[in-house]
């Protein structure tokens, strides 16, 4: 199956479940209260776009999750790499890793509102603990997997550590940070948004709690396709960076269906 025949499916699906949608809301089969017409909802988000106070709530938001996602990806990775080459440190510290990736990163909301205010920095902390442990399993996972044998010739002809890190470590465990990026964006945001959802005066999480304080089903479903759209094109971004910097991975259009 080629590329343009997989797109024309996807356009396909996405024609019958939303032309579905709206004919079950103009047949009364779906009540619009709980599900409005997805007319509304693009009428909703075309009137957004339209409003010049509408990318303020985006920059903001964007700038929450740009944050969260660069500090979050640089902790963990440098955090992963050093515990995948100090396996002794690992096992000691593995415990209270392991208690803290269990605590529900909701609940943590709260706590950065009351240490850092109702203001950006609270958001961006709780993506930073959302996308944190995503990059460092992923690196330390892809640290480990180094070929023994390519680390013992590395060394043989005189690599030191600099060395292995620059030319063994990183190259192996780089499909494996790489793939931990694609996933930590959508934790990036789903930070940021839980943050404005609890506590803000802007951003897109602030419009579609206000949108729900208003019981307005149009605005909390036209503020998730906008987030869906916000990942979407991050991930693209992503995608093309991954193919630039991992020339020898095969893109998923040359792989065998």
């Amino acid at each position: 199956m080629n590329v343009m025949t997989e797109r024309l499916i996807q356009i396909v699906l996405l024609v019958v479940i939303v032309g579905g949608w709206q004919l079950g809301v103009e047949a009364g089969a779906i009540d619009v209260f709980f599900f409005p017409a997805p007319v509304d909802i693009f009428n909703q988000v075309l009137s957004w776009v339209a409003d010049v106070s509408f990318y303020s709530h985006v920059a903001i938001t964007l700038t929450e999750t740009v944050l969260g996602y660069l500090v979050g990806t640089a902790l963990g990775v440098a955090a992963g790499v050093w515990l995948g080459l100090s396996r002794s440190t690992a096992r000691i510290l593995d415990p209270f890793i392991k208690g803290l990736n269990a605590i529900p990163r909701v609940v943590l909301a709260p706590i950065f509102v009351l240490w850092l205010g109702l203001g950006l920095w609270s958001k961006v902390a709780l993506a930073v603990t959302l996308v944190f442990f995503v990059t460092f399993f992923n690196a330390m996972q892809g640290v480990r997997e180094v070929n023994p044998v390519v680390l013992s010739n590395a060394r043989i002809l005189g690599g030191n550590r600099r060395d292995l890190l620059r030319h063994v470590y990183f190259p192996a465990a780089a499909s494996w940070i790489l793939s931990s990026l694609r996933t930590s964006v959508g934790f990036a945001v789903v930070g940021a948004i839980i943050g404005e959802y609890l506590g803000s005066s802007a951003g897109l999480g602030y419009l579609i709690a206000q949108a729900e304080g208003n019981f307005d089903a149009v605005g909390v479903f036209a503020g998730i396709l906008i987030l869906a759209i916000f990942v979407l094109i991050i991930d693209s971004i992503l995608d093309i960076a991954e193919k630039r910097l991992i020339k020898w991975r095969t893109s998923a259009s040359e792989r065998p269906a």
